[in-house]
């Protein structure tokens, strides 16, 4: 295709600033005639954004400078409109995404995200061999939801997944195991999901106690709910004082704790046996202690140990705690911007927060 030249004008376009001085560059873009459809075209410099008055640098520097900072703190920083930094924003992110490519995880991880008032949730997918999360989406957190998943990865590539991490919910596991999705992929389930479980059970005991006495007897417990769910490890000096006299005036909660901190030890053994051993050793210890909620976790242990023992397999040891790390840094970017009204900036954000800076 032959083109002729048309004419010219001249644009002033923003560049990286010198110090505290806004930088300009006088730029002349040239027009030119197509002589096989006749249509006048502009010509494209490929160092402009797509905002023609900046240049691509620039928006770059906008972005980095958003990783760390409200967009409306980055608009009045480098004076100009917000709408301007948020479109420059995303840009870099569409960018940054082109870049990573398209992702072909072996291993996944899942968990939904809640947006919004009530239940009104999206669906987080993570590489967890590559540490990245690559897809958000789906309208709530049910079977059909997942399934979108798995049709925007394709069927060639939903092959190559071998485990699937995930919270006990039914929904991702029913469509995770569909024929057409990953039915060969193994299923673990998130050990910190289930240690949540676990700490609403020492709890409900810590409330049951709290209500069965009267008087001073309820002083050693009053204020020591955090206390009682933290690990003994991270406690303080006066934390570890406080159990050791609440311990001493309440022995029920002293077994309480003492069996929540033994069943971290389970993801330490490296044969399913092992495990399996350790495991009936717990449930036999609680015996005659009249702990309900106890009871009630071991029983959900059990429906649900297929995809808990999966990680004593050595090649099953996946960085479990990233998938909850990208669902607290994704309520950080909703924080930082005071909620987000835009779906899809939200997830341009949160797909791009492990990518590294261009």
């Amino acid at each position: 295709m032959q083109r002729t030249f048309y004419d010219r004008k001249t644009r002033r376009v923003r560049d990286l600033s010198y110090g505290d001085t806004r930088a300009y560059l006088e730029v002349e873009i040239r027009r030119v005639a197509c002589r096989s459809c006749g249509a006048v075209k502009q010509e494209k410099l490929p160092w402009l954004a797509n905002n023609p008055f900046y240049t691509r640098r620039f928006a770059f520097y906008v972005d980095r400078r958003c990783r760390s900072a409200t967009v409306r703190d980055v608009a009045h920083e480098l004076r100009l409109d917000w709408k301007t930094v948020k479109a420059l924003e995303m840009e870099y992110m569409h960018e940054l995404l082109r870049r990573a490519g398209t992702p072909g995880p072996k291993v996944i991880g899942i968990d939904e995200f809640s947006i919004g008032r009530g239940h009104n949730y999206r669906i987080i997918v993570s590489d967890l061999v590559r540490g990245r999360p690559i897809w958000f989406g789906g309208m709530d957190r049910s079977e059909k939801g997942m399934d979108l998943f798995y049709q925007w990865l394709g069927p060639r590539k939903c092959k190559a997944i071998r485990l699937a991490v995930m919270d006990m919910w039914k929904p991702f596991r029913n469509s995770t195991l569909k024929a057409g999705n990953a039915p060969q992929a193994g299923i673990h389930y998130n050990k910190f999901h289930i240690l949540k479980h676990l700490n609403e059970a020492l709890d409900k005991v810590r409330k049951s106690e709290y209500a069965r006495l009267s008087g001073k007897d309820r002083r050693f417990i009053k204020g020591q709910r955090y206390t009682l769910l933290s690990r003994r490890a991270n406690l303080t000096q006066d934390g570890r004082r406080s159990l050791k006299a609440l311990f001493k005036a309440n022995q029920r909660l002293n077994k309480a704790y003492l069996l929540k901190e033994m069943f971290g030890q389970l993801w330490d053994d490296k044969r399913e046996m092992w495990a399996r051993r350790f495991f009936e050793r717990w449930k036999s210890a609680l015996r005659w202690q009249r702990l309900k909620p106890y009871e009630k976790f071991a029983r959900m242990v059990e429906v649900h140990w297929d995809g808990i023992a999966s990680y004593c397999h050595e090649e099953n040891k996946v960085p479990l705690g990233f998938v909850e790390g990208i669902n607290n840094k994704s309520r950080v970017i909703q924080r930082r911007a005071y909620g987000l009204q835009d779906e899809e900036y939200l997830r341009l954000k949160i797909l791009t927060c492990m990518l590294p800076e261009i």
